[in-house]
This record gives C-alpha cells, sequence and structure tokens, in this order.
C-alpha cells in the first residue's frame, strides 16, 4: 500500500516545486547540480571507484550531508550498555575529535542523571551541536531547554501499531500537540527537528499532511524513523522521494538494522533528497541497533573519497570504536567495515599478487587514510609464491624468484596440516637462507614434515 501510494503521489512537478523552495532556503541548486556533476565526473576519471550508476539526481545530497551522532541516546538503548558520566563526556569528545556534526543525547525527561548528563555535555563547548531527543510533550519539551542544549529532537508514534498501542492518540491530536510544542521550541531560539516514529508501517497519507503541517511551522528538519527496521532501499528512496516534494525543510533519517538494510537504507534516503543520517558507533542501540558510524562513513567514502575525507577526522575512528566497545563490553567484529581485523587481510594467492601490485585491485577503501594497514597473509595452503617474496623483501633476505616458488611450495604442503604463523613464516624463510651459505637450503625443506617442527626452531 505504502509504494503505491507513493508513486501515485510523486510526480515530477512537485519534485521540481520542492527544488525551487530548497533554492531559496539552501544552497544554490545549480551550484549543488555543478558539484553533483563534477562528482559523476569524477567516477569515469578514477578506476578504483565504480563506474556503474556514477551519476545522481539533482536530490542527491552524498556530497553535502551531516551526521547526527545518537551513541549517547540510541546506544544507551544497547542491551549492554551502562555510560557514567565521565564515560559520556570521553565520548563525546572522541566524537568531536572526529568531527560529527550534532550529538544527540538521551532525553533529560528519562532520570536526574540524564538531566546532568545534558548539562555536563553541554558545558564541554565542544564544536557539535548538542541535541537531546523528546517525546511531543511541553513537560519534555520544557524541561530540556532548560540543561542548554542547542536543539531538540521531537519524536512521536503515526503507526496505526503506536497510536492505538503506545500513546492511544489520533492524528490531529498530534498535529495539535506538535504545533504547540514546535512553536515553544521555536520561541526559545532552539533548532528543532520533528519526527514520526514508525514511519515506514503508518498511513501516507497522515505522514505527508503531519510533514506538511509542520514544515510550514518553521522546523529545521523533519524525521522519517524505520523504527522496527522493516524497509528496503527502494521503499526509502519513494518515501523521501516524496517527502522532499511536499517540505522544504531538511530531512533527517533514522534506520534500524533488524533487517541489514541500516546502511544500505541510509545511502539512499541521501540520493534521493534527505540530509542528515543517524548513527552510532558499532551501531548500537535498541535491538540490533542503527547504521553504524563507520560502517556508514565506509559506505559515503566509497561514493566521494575526498568530501569525506575533508569533513572527517578518519583515523580517529579505530579510537572511538574501541573506546565504546570496551564500555559495552563487546569486541569489535572482525569483520566490520574499516577497522574489524579482517577489513584489509588479504589471502587468496591470486588476490595478493594483484594487491602487491596495486591495491585498488581489491581494495575500495585505502587504510592509509584511516589510519589502518593492510595485511597478506601468507602461512595457508592458499598462498601464492608474490606474497611469499614480498615477504622476503621485507626482511631484507637475498632469495630468488625459484628460492620463493620452492619455499611456497613448502608451505602450501605444511599447511595442509595447519596453518603457520607469520613468526614460523619468518623462521622458515631466514633458516633457508642461512642454509644457502652452505648449499644445505634444499636439506632444510626437505627435513620438515610439520609446522610443529617450525615453531620448535629457537
Amino acid at each position: 500500500m505504502l509504494s503505491s501510494t507513493l508513486t501515485r503521489l510523486t510526480n515530477p512537478a512537485s519534485l521540481a516545486s520542492a527544488a525551487a523552495r530548497r533554492h531559496v532556503l539552501r544552497a544554490p541548486l545549480a551550484a549543488r547540480n555543478l558539484a553533483t556533476m563534477s562528482s559523476a565526473t569524477s567516477l569515469t576519471k578514477d578506476p578504483s571507484r565504480s563506474s556503474i550508476g556514477g551519476a545522481s539526481s539533482y536530490l542527491s545530497n552524498v556530497a553535502d550531508f551531516k551526521i547526527i551522532e545518537s551513541t549517547l541516546r540510541e546506544g544507551e538503548q544497547f542491551a549492554n550498555a551502562f555510560f557514567s558520566t565521565e564515560k559520556k563526556i570521553e565520548i563525546a569528545k572522541a566524537l568531536d575529535e572526529f568531527g560529527v556534526e550534532y550529538l544527540e543525547l538521551t532525553s533529560p525527561a528519562a532520570s536526574t542523571q540524564s538531566y546532568n548528563d545534558c548539562r555536563a555535555i553541554v558545558d564541554l563547548n565542544l564544536n557539535a551541536k548538542i541535541l537531546t531527543h523528546v517525546r511531543c510533550h511541553m513537560d519534555d519539551a520544557k524541561l530540556a531547554v532548560q540543561t542548554g542544549v542547542d536543539g531538540l529532537d521531537v519524536v512521536i508514534g503515526t503507526s496505526s501499531f503506536l497510536r492505538e498501542f503506545s500513546h492511544g492518540k489520533d492524528m490531529q491530536y498530534i498535529i495539535d500537540t506538535a504545533t504547540e510544542v514546535i512553536q515553544y521550541i521555536k520561541g526559545e531560539g532552539l533548532e528543532v527537528r520533528f519526527s514520526s516514529e514508525d514511519s515506514f508501517r503508518s498511513d501516507i497519507v497522515d505522514l505527508l499532511n503531519l510533514y506538511r503541517a509542520v514544515d510550514k511551522l518553521g522546523v529545521n528538519r523533519v524525521g522519517i524513523a524505520d523504527t522496527v527496521g522493516c524497509a528496503s532501499p527502494d521503499q526509502v528512496s519513494e518515501l523521501v522521494r516524496t517527502l522532499r516534494g511536499v517540505v522544504s525543510c531538511d530531512i533527517e533519517c533514522h534506520f534500524h538494522n533488524d533487517t541489514g538494510c541500516a546502511i544500505a537504507n541510509a545511502y539512499a534516503a541521501l540520493q534521493n533528497g534527505a540530509t542528515h543520517v543517524d548513527t552510532s558507533v558499532l551501531g548500537i542501540g535498541e535491538r540490533n541497533g542503527i547504521p553504524s558510524l563507520g560502517g556508514f562513513i565506509a559506505r559515503m567514502y566509497a561514493a566521494d573519497k575526498e568530501y569525506v575525507k575533508s569533513k572527517y577526522n578518519l583515523s580517529k575512528l579505530r579510537d572511538i570504536e574501541n573506546i565504546v566497545a570496551d564500555a559495552v563490553g563487546v569486541s569489535v567484529p572482525f569483520n566490520n567495515p574499516i577497522t574489524g581485523y579482517c577489513a584489509f587481510t588479504h589471502k587468496a594467492g591470486i588476490h595478493a599478487k594483484a594487491i602487491l601490485n596495486n591495491p585498488s585491485t581489491y581494495e575500495i577503501l585505502r587504510p592509509e587514510d584511516f589510519g589502518m594497514t593492510r595485511y597478506v597473509a601468507i602461512g595457508h595452503r592458499l598462498t601464492g609464491w608474490n606474497a611469499v617474496k614480498n615477504r622476503v623483501e621485507q626482511l631484507g633476505l637475498p632469495l630468488t624468484d625459484a628460492d620463493c616458488k620452492k619455499i611456497t611450495n613448502k608451505i602450501k604442503n605444511l599447511a595442509d596440516i595447519r596453518p603457520l604463523s607469520l613468526d614460523d613464516v619468518d623462521k622458515l624463510l631466514r633458516r633457508y637462507d642461512e642454509a644457502k651459505t652452505d648449499d644445505s637450503h634444499h636439506a632444510i625443506l626437505e627435513a620438515i614434515d610439520t609446522p610443529d617442527q617450525i615453531t620448535q626452531w629457537q
């Protein structure tokens, strides 16, 4: 139903009208088009990036987005999370040093300590704007204003599920209450975002009427939330594109990862006119969480490397993730984008040869840009002699290509028993090199039957 309704409501005339309004209210559209054309052109010139589907529509904000970092709000809803005030301050400072534009904090109405923590982080005078997430209720709004935050993220459930089983209010009540709360916040001179909750299971006509009403009140952003993680990138594209034709303010997106689409959905939203994306470090949050900061950064780097490098201190990402992982008692996943220990590890022989010749053959991300290093694994049955030769060169050993090929065959045979550690490989290479002085190197290889023999060498 959502998809068919969106198709009927989406038309070129409404989208063009919205673009014209944004021409006045936001960055000049001509400049944005030039930037998009430049980005599309750069794709064709950089062989390391995708050459398929490079050109973006005039709605795209892939090279003009902001991050609302919600580790200190959404992240507090993670099952293992408990952040002391000191830990919140440490995380806030680290995220600010990384360069996120906004930090979103737990509602001060949640608890006395949450209120005090809001004030403590406000008092840090960070570069990032400080937001707090509150219910669409005057008491919450007034309490939040007292903390000194830069803005309020106001939310209320709009799906039939939440209207019936959560707050029990109808759409007219929601519009009336939103009007009162938004006018109060704006009267206090603060930034305000108004978001529906469970947007993708809400009636599309109700949603658009609500967004149109709050846009007329002058909110800075409207928000859409895939609260249960049910949306697909196609559905996100349709809803954001439709909403872009209805409102002239910015559009924020909040995607849950229950079905594994959170980062893809965030990217689709930006392609179709969204301006702000919510993230959390390691993706922690309610249930399966939301787009991870690192994963989102990886996706955006692949789309526009220079833009992302110019905005964020990428080398700080690993430190931030380690801080949060330690605080919530988890490990950084092995396959975590950018910082997972496998992220820049290459194993297959054909991969290793290409990587050693040109890293772009099998890497879309440059580890150096993130303060990381690549690693070519060589002590396994899939290894190739080019990888072994590279290690020989790193160790400064005067072995020939023929030597490297013989040693590679021995490593492959031994690795059928068990993989060799890098220390094992280095011992073998050095022992073989030493044995060449008396021409006993062939005997060295023949005498080794198991990896354990190498491990026991001194």
